[in-house]
């Protein structure tokens, strides 16, 4: 620890502030930043502009960024490899040399074929910020179809290319949006939007979902439309082809929770699409049809989730055949490969795997490495070959080819890393929230670690949307546990590490539930003597941005640092930009007095004192970011600057071509994670060490 580091001092820019007031249900709201969410102003530009320029001197004044910049590349140069695919003849997998912007997409024919590049996205742009969002080939191999994303943004455009030769289609289809590629013969199904106005892109709310069948090698004008509504303008739709092309599904939802499911036989001409199961309470996924029944996840009566037969004509629930029922950990995936069913479960946060029969007999378990994630578990249903990565918080990303009959794993490829994880300590604890609630969270820190109360401690959570956070390996993190650091990862309710109960328990007016998890994490930290609440800084993105911010306005004496990236920071309009109506699940609006009530009493930029002395903040966003739009940023930095009563800095780092954060170029990646390093080694008084 470093505790004779000089402090910076920083000047703010002055933010001018407008009479903007919102009455909710006889509440007068004052919103006198309301004009910085104009993304196409030249005053917001300038804004943007002047924050940035104090970020920049500020984090230029590090006296070891440039060094943990030069150790970050260095780090951040080895070679990584997706797990592989196989349609038709070929096999198709992903490479990065290491500090490439993009991955590469390879090809070979068989597993011992001569691999060459059959999409290299680095050649589309020189600054690398054009990025491939998805890809899906054709189940012949003739065609590759792909989607790119520019500077971040959630738009994609589709093209398609011929596998054989390499040649590229006549194929571009714009306004793509939360899209599948799902080929049925020589085209495919895909989901977009009418093309929004001019200069209303990155910020209008996304309405009128639609779905389109495009045949390879045409314009977009001649796709065929398949599906729309018009009469619930807020709804997505996604449409998928089961393997054999017997079956169209269509999925539906209206937020990022619940799924109706509607399909068509498509060995019966003009069949128009029948329901399967309506309304949004429950979770449904089709893994695959066995004949002319439907092998479907649901969470129906099965918060923990189960695997059921279907039969199409009689879709009622009494009908089902139950194939593997509810078991006390989570089901996470089931992929029919080899002849069997595989399946993927959730244990305190952690993966473990079993193999069945298709009729439901348990066979064996999978032998996994240890306690970690299994990802991306790739297999057809009839070959006996499969392969799955495999990572853990001090095991980087390994992809192993698994033998489905012998029950065998073999390590395909490995990334080579000059670390010994044997250093390192990585132990899951148990803590109790202020509802005495049990919250798994994993602790991560070189062994003979101390505990004096005196440790950097960085702790991680999100809690939200019932997405798991698992063991998982971050390259730049062992930065900051060579250095010392301590690494806590909290499981917090919200997330869907414990089913869909675990979900629902930090959602809408239980969403204080996951503040409260959170913050009795650092308090277990600190108790416990981890760390000290000077010694402790907070991350998170997105709805963890949220997390991270709320917590800060709740306790701004627990932590030293915090960091929302990308954050969901103005409760009360949220949902009128972009998707973000489809988080109203999860969060509730304040279109409703109930919503209002209780969104009032967290929203990070509501609750900003003007008598507080705040931690160190600085905030990551990005200018393409329609997702989550970086209005809630800059209101909430503004707001910030202005209230804070200490001299803790607050900051706001905007990065340009850049949005939610899929598809970064590694050259931003390594500048974002060195000023997010920085600035924490700093603040936390902590030295760096080469």
């Amino acid at each position: 620890m470093d505790s004779c580091k000089q402090k910076i001092i920083v000047t703010y820019p002055v933010t001018k502030k407008v009479d903007s007031v919102d009455i909710y249900f006889g509440n007068k709201i004052s919103d006198p930043y309301r004009w910085l969410e104009n993304d196409n102003s030249a005053e917001t530009a300038e804004w943007v502009k002047a924050e940035n320029a104090v970020t920049k001197e500020y984090l230029s004044k590090i006296p070891f960024r440039d060094k943990i910049r030069k150790e970050l590349t260095k780090m951040w140069n080895y070679e990584r490899y997706s797990v592989p695919f196989k349609e038709g003849p070929y096999y198709f997998y992903f490479k990065n040399d290491g500090l490439q912007n993009q991955s590469v997409m390879y090809v070979r024919k068989g597993l011992d074929g001569e691999p060459k590049v059959l999409l290299d996205p680095n050649k589309l742009s020189e600054d690398g910020t054009v990025a491939l969002a998805g890809s899906s080939v054709s189940h012949d191999g003739k065609y590759l179809a792909y989607s790119l994303a520019r500077s971040g943004s959630d738009w994609n455009e589709i093209h398609t290319m011929e596998i054989e030769s390499g040649k590229k289609c006549i194929d571009s289809l714009s306004w793509v949006k939360f899209s599948g590629i799902s080929w049925q013969g020589d085209g495919f199904y895909y989901s977009r939007y009418d093309a929004p106005k001019k200069g209303d892109e990155l910020s209008k709310k996304n309405e009128n979902h639609k779905v389109y069948f495009h045949k390879a090698g045409t314009t977009q004008g001649q796709d065929l439309l398949v599906y729309e509504n018009k009469k619930f303008p807020l709804r997505n739709y996604g449409a998928a082809v089961t393997d054999d092309g017997r079956f169209l599904l269509l999925y539906e939802s209206e937020s990022t929770s619940g799924t109706a499911l509607y399909y068509r036989d498509l060995t019966k001409k003009n069949m128009p699409f029948k329901p399967l199961v309506e309304g949004f309470e429950n979770e449904y996924g089709v893994v695959d049809n066995l004949g002319d029944k439907l092998l479907v996840t649901t969470n129906y009566k099965s918060p923990k989730k189960k695997l059921i037969l279907m039969d199409p004509e009689k879709p009622d629930p009494d009908n089902w055949v139950t194939i593997i029922p509810e078991r006390e950990n989570v089901l996470e995936s089931v992929t029919l490969a080899g002849g069997v069913i595989v399946t993927e479960y959730m244990q305190n946060a952690a993966s473990v795997a079993f193999v069945y029969d298709l009729k439901g007999k348990f066979l064996y378990n999978m032998n996994l490495p240890g306690i970690g994630t299994l990802t991306g578990f790739s297999g057809k249903k009839e070959e006996n070959v499969a392969f799955y990565v495999y990572t853990s918080f001090t095991f980087p990303p390994t992809v192993y080819k698994y033998d489905i009959s012998k029950n065998t794993s073999e390590v395909y490829t490995r990334p080579n890393i000059d670390f010994n994880p044997d250093d390192f300590e990585v132990k899951q604890v148990f803590y109790s929230s202020k509802d005495q609630t049990t919250i798994p969270m994993f602790l991560i820190y070189k062994k003979g670690l101390k505990l004096d109360g005196k440790n950097p401690t960085l702790l991680y959570g999100y809690g939200g949307f019932n997405i798991n956070i698992t063991p998982n390996f971050n390259i730049s993190r062992l930065l900051f546990l060579v250095n010392g650091g301590i690494y806590a990862v909290a499981n917090i309710r919200g997330g869907g590490e414990y089913g869909e109960d675990w979900h629902k328990a930090g959602t809408k007016e239980r969403k204080q539930n996951v503040f409260d998890d959170f913050i009795a994490a650092a308090e277990y930290l600190i108790g416990e003597k981890y760390t000290s609440p000077q010694e402790l800084a907070i991350l998170g993105g997105s709805n963890g941005g949220l997390l991270v911010a709320a917590c800060m306005i709740q306790r701004p004496d627990l932590f030293k640092v915090v960091i929302p990236q990308v954050g969901v920071l103005d409760m009360l309009r949220y949902h009128k930009f972009t998707i973000g109506w489809a988080w109203a699940v999860d969060y509730g609006t304040s279109d409703t007095k109930d919503g209002f009530d209780y969104l009032i009493k967290y929203s990070p930029l509501h609750n900003i004192s003007d008598t507080v002395k705040y931690p160190a903040v600085l905030a990551f966003t990005g200018d393409h970011d329609d997702r989550v739009v970086p209005a809630h940023t800059f209101k909430f930095i503004a707001t910030l600057q202005e209230k804070n009563k200490g001299d803790n800095p607050i900051l706001a780092r905007i990065e340009t071509k850049a949005g939610h954060g899929a598809g970064k170029p590694i050259t931003k990646v390594i500048e974002e994670s060195t000023d997010l390093w920085s600035f924490i080694f700093y603040n936390l008084g902590m030295k760096f060490r080469e």
